[in-house]
Parts: structure tokens; sequence; C-alpha cells
């Protein structure tokens, strides 16, 4: 098998970019499992105008064939890498040089589905696991939803457009300080996902105190499109408290409050994706009937 040539750009064609997004594909029907993550494709689709990051492009004969996105490092974050290749050109070393040519200093590789190959290309490497991220899914056909508890102190309501962004960013990025991902958004980040055709305003639920209607939590639900034979699935796409609402059982009210607008809408499975070590959230999700679907896994060189 021809060595694929590497080389970087920080402004793929969109011919490569087509390239990349149909190797992806590839490997996602392989792996049984999305190949990246969702800032890699935003990246990729140039849907993030201020993003810094960086593609790596493994080509033969002109066509790409491996990938891997680098994502500079951001405050205390380190940089992390994300790569594929396509199934007819594996096991010929290109997954490993994209990975030594990406992969430098603090920067961290994400593997999507901890499968066996994505173990065994760390350990070639000499990398260790640093840390989970857990998909988890729920079929709401099998489990009997609660009804909304009524809630005097609470006014429930779903988003009613911009005008909601300001009070919705503070909570996300007070609730999400310490996350390397949902952390420091920005209004355009709120502003690209409501442009998406998944959005939905009516799956997008917002908790007000009712003494003063300042924002205490939301809920933002998505739904994935039927592909490749697969049925839609819903998403708890975010749900986020704010600090000093803590302990008021609003993240069960609003999950529960999207679910069941998830399964109004036809849904049979949601899935979600949760820190490993968030044990209260894991707990959270297990009463409402979620069970660890998938490991996404971070590994860094020892």
């Amino acid at each position: 098998m021809t060595t694929p040539h590497l080389s970087w750009t920080a402004d793929p064609t969109a011919e490569q970019v087509a390239d990349v997004r149909d190797l992806l594909r590839a490997a996602s029907r392989a792996d049984g499992v999305e190949a990246v993550g969702e800032q890699v494709v935003r990246a990729l689709d140039h849907r993030a105008p201020d993003s810094a990051a960086s593609h790596l492009l493994a080509t033969v004969d002109g066509r790409v064939r491996g990938y891997a996105h680098l994502e500079p490092a951001a405050a205390d974050e380190p940089a992390f890498v994300e790569l594929a290749v396509h199934p007819e050109h594996r096991r010929a070393g290109t997954g490993s040089a994209l990975l030594e040519e990406a992969l430098t200093g603090t920067a961290r590789a994400w593997a999507h589905g901890d499968g066996a190959p994505a173990r065994a290309l760390a350990a070639r490497a000499g990398l260790v696991s640093v840390r989970e991220l857990w998909q988890m899914r729920v079929d709401l056909t099998a489990v009997e939803l609660p009804g909304l508890p009524p809630r005097e102190d609470v006014v429930l309501r779903t988003y009613a457009g911009a005008d909601d962004d300001d009070a919705v960013l503070a909570v996300n990025n007070a609730a999400f300080s310490w996350h390397p991902e949902q952390g420091g958004w920005s209004g355009q980040d709120i502003a690209d996902r409501r442009a998406e055709p998944w959005f939905d305003a009516a799956g997008f639920f917002l908790a007000e105190d009712a003494a003063d209607r300042e924002l205490l939590g939301f809920h933002w639900t998505k739904v994935h499109r039927p592909e490749g034979g697969e049925p839609a699935l819903g998403e708890v796409y975010v749900v986020g408290i704010a600090p000093a609402a803590q302990g008021r059982g609003l993240g069960r009210l609003l999950t529960l409050a999207g679910l069941r607008h998830l399964r109004d809408t036809g849904l049979a499975t949601v899935l979600l994706y949760v820190e490993g070590d968030n044990a209260a959230a894991v707990h959270t999700y297990e009463r409402l009937g979620f069970a660890r679907f998938h490991v996404d896994r971070a590994w860094a060189r020892a």
C-alpha cells in the first residue's frame, strides 16, 4: 500500500473537505461510532470562523485517506487531537504517522468508542488514559417517565429567541466554567447552533425563578436525523444549572421535561454525554433509566 503524504493546512479546499467527510462517514460506519466530535465537524465545515484549528491530511494519489484535527490549547486546557483513517487504508501505519505528527507537548488525543484499535494505537505511542466521557442512552419505550412535579418556585418555559441568549450564556459559562469544551461560550456559539437544521425552540427548556424571572437553568435537546439505516436519535444536548441554583432539583426537572418532549415527538432512544467521574450527574441519569452505552477516552503522554 502506498505510503501517505502528510501535510498541514489551516484552510482545506472544498475538495479536501469532501474527501475528509467521506472518510469520516466510512470510519463511522465501520466502527459503529462517530469518528470525531461535533467541534471538529464544525471547524471542518468552516462554520466556526474564529477557529484556530489546524488540519493534518494524509493523502494517497491526491485523495485524503487519513485526517487529524488539532485544536490549540485554550486558557488552562491543553490542545487536543482527533483523527480518523479510511477503513480501506488502515493497518498501514497511517494512524500512527498522523498521531506522531499531531500529538506534541501536552496535547491530548481523543478516541471515540474506546475500541481495541484505538487502545492499540495509544499503547504503541506510549499514551495513558487521562479522561473518560461516557455516552449514556435510554430506551423511552422501555421506561415510564414520571410526570413533571408541580413547582411554585419555578417557571418552566421554552426558548423565546435571541433575547434569551445573554441569560443562557451567563448560566452556561458559570455552570461549565471548569469544562474545556462547554465553558467560555460566546453569543456566536449559540447563534451558530440556532442556525443548524436540527435546532428546535420547542425542545429548548428554560427554568426561571418564579419571583424575579431570573434564569436558573436550561435543557437544550437535539435530534439526530436518521442516517445509514439507523433511526433518529434524541439527545440531552446541554443541561446547565446556575451554581447558585444547585440543589433545587432543577437538573432532574429540566432533563425530564426534555425527555418527555423527545418522546412526544416519536423518538424511542435518547443519548447524552457525561464526564465519567461526575458521579452526581451519572446518578441522576441512571434514575431516569439511562445506562452507559460507550466511552470516549482522552489519551496523553505519560
